[in-house]
């Protein structure tokens, strides 16, 4: 892995799911990337497992909950969990912007690099605005009941409220002038939470990643309360 960046952490595991925070900056499958190192590499040598077989997905420079299944036959358990209307996927997001107070963004965005668009829905909630230069920013909790391509980073992008630091959908200049002012070098947005039906226990579980020191110093030098990371 590259030495600049945090080691992933284990949340949650069992004989049948791994659960990992993953770093900004790390790619998480090698279909992704043709980085060295990622994070189904850590995952190999951590578990001790000849394979690692990632549900779902996180962009390289978004951190927070992946989920990992043991087996193939597991992983394909946990993909129909992952798309119950009950799976829940919240993210904290920093935006352009005074966004609204709560809102709901029902737009179509593909499943798929260059594939066709299907229904997609986020809810968000602004949690606070901040008074920063050159302009105002917004940290919002946004959740997800459907998993498509950058589904977030468009759907904020949609409501003119993209993330700050994401060089596709957003401003290269507001990101270089927020970077240079506050230190924030990365992409603003963190899986927070998972809320999901284990498939093998039928329980309940919720597994939390803490909001990592690269995001929560800029937010905090922004003056950001810190009761809301």
């Amino acid at each position: 892995m590259a030495p600049e960046l945090p080691e992933p952490q284990v949340l949650y595991e069992d004989d049948n799911l791994l659960v990992v925070d993953k770093p900004s900056g790390l790619a998480v499958h090698r279909g992704w990337a043709r980085d060295r190192f990622v994070l189904v590499d850590w995952v190999r040598d951590a578990s001790g497992q000849a394979t690692a077989y990632p549900v779902g997905r996180l962009d390289r420079g978004t951190s927070g909950v992946v989920l990992f299944a043991r087996t193939p036959e597991g992983a394909q358990q946990l993909q129909l969990v992952m798309a119950r209307p009950d799976t829940v996927k919240t993210y904290l997001a920093l935006v352009r912007g005074k966004s609204p107070a709560e809102g709901t963004i029902d737009h179509p965005v593909p499943r798929v690099p260059n594939g066709d668009r299907v229904d997609a829905l986020t809810t968000f909630r602004t949690l606070c605005t901040l008074p920063t230069e050159p302009r105002h920013l917004s940290l919002v909790e946004a959740t997800i009941f459907t998993g498509r391509l950058h589904q977030i980073r468009r759907h904020l992008k949609h409501i003119n409220h993209p993330i700050i630091g994401d060089s596709n959908y957003g401003r290269t200049d507001l990101n270089r002038a927020i970077q240079e002012r506050y230190g924030l070098a990365r992409m603003a947005l963190h899986a927070r939470s998972i809320t999901l039906i284990h498939p093998s226990t039928k329980q309940t579980l919720t597994i939390v990643a803490p909001t990592p020191k690269d995001l929560t110093l800029p937010l905090l030098q922004m003056g950001l309360p810190p009761h809301l990371l």
